[in-house]
């Protein structure tokens, strides 16, 4: 039987659907396109040997000691994942952070270790003084206040350090005023002008982040991040931050978080135009996770589409957790 004819559906001309009619067709027409050359894969490095710890708040995530870093860089590249994230957790901590700048701590460790095994690793490094400080905040501290200039310094060396070491890019994720600028100069005076700095530039004082302070050890002891990480009601602030990095010298700007700053991620990408990397963070990862193991979403799909939600607003990098599975599934 023929289906039944009306007079409006007689006058369609444009039928969408025509379109989405088969996987082939969608593949075509298709305007957001993954990749995972587009994948930048966190990991987090610590002291010892053999060690592969899996963090409780974020399943399939590892604490990982150099050597098994190594292992998990090159199973990335295998599938696909051009680079790497690295963030380290000291054997000591001090009211200082002076681990972040040693030449032997595990991310400068983990660097050359990567570097010998997989020179065209794209290796990049988190540098902040969180991880290391004794009390959990991400500078040096007058009483219970976070001291810009005299941060800024030890953010520079740090920086250094891991450019020595061979780092690629050094992404600061502090947002202290002017360390852009002053690690900028501090590579070129050293001779490192061809390091390339990825600046946390537009970084929210979020509730997402809970599962990676569990992963890096970088809960502060008291107190919060208001004063230096951004509000969340502030788009026009966010602009204003990323033109102050990109001013000082950042070749990459940076998001953080993805989902639910998407339009913030837009707004960067179009007013600016410079490659924008956005951080899928440990607590959106970890939802997506928990929703999953109790059979309430479907995890493949659900990963795909938020990742994708995240390209379609203007990122050019996804740093994300699910860099691997995302890569397999692709």
């Amino acid at each position: 039987m023929n289906p039944v004819k009306t007079a409006h559906t007689l006058d369609l001309v444009r039928r969408a659907r025509r379109l989405r009619r088969t996987g082939g067709i969608r593949g075509y027409v298709r305007e957001t396109r993954l990749s995972a050359e587009q994948f930048l894969y966190p990991l987090f490095v610590t002291p010892g040997t053999g060690v592969r710890r899996e963090v409780p708040s974020m399943p399939g995530v590892f604490q990982l000691s150099v050597d098994e870093a190594v292992r998990e860089t090159d199973a990335a590249r295998a599938e696909g994942v051009p680079g790497v994230l690295l963030f380290g957790l000291p054997a000591e901590k001090d009211d200082i952070g002076s681990a972040a700048y040693d030449a032997d701590a595990p991310v400068q460790s983990a660097v050359r270790a990567i570097k010998r095994a997989s020179p065209d690793t794209v290796v990049v490094t988190d540098v902040c003084l969180c991880e290391y400080t004794s009390h959990g905040h991400c500078g040096v501290l007058a009483g219970e206040d976070i001291v810009n200039d005299a941060t800024v310094e030890l953010l520079a060396r740090a920086a250094l350090s891991h450019a020595v070491a061979g780092a690629d890019i050094v992404a600061p994720s502090d947002m202290m005023d002017g360390r852009v600028g002053r690690i900028r100069d501090a590579l070129d005076d050293a001779g490192w002008s061809q390091t390339g700095i990825m600046s946390y530039a537009a970084k929210y004082c979020s509730a997402f982040y809970g599962p990676f302070r569990d992963a890096a050890g970088s809960t502060p002891a008291f107190g919060d991040r208001r004063s230096h990480q951004m509000d969340p009601g502030n788009v026009e602030e966010a602009l204003r931050e990323v033109s102050l990095d990109i001013e000082e010298g950042a070749d990459i700007v940076m998001v953080k978080p993805a989902m639910t700053y998407l339009d913030v991620i837009a707004r960067v990408k179009a007013e600016f135009g410079l490659p924008t990397a956005a951080y899928h963070v440990s607590g959106e990862y970890a939802m997506l996770k928990a929703a999953a193991q109790r059979g309430w979403i479907d995890e493949p799909r659900a990963m795909l589409e938020t990742l994708t939600a995240i390209k379609r607003a203007g990122a050019d990098i996804i740093i994300t957790y699910y860099a691997r599975e995302a890569a397999r599934a692709l």
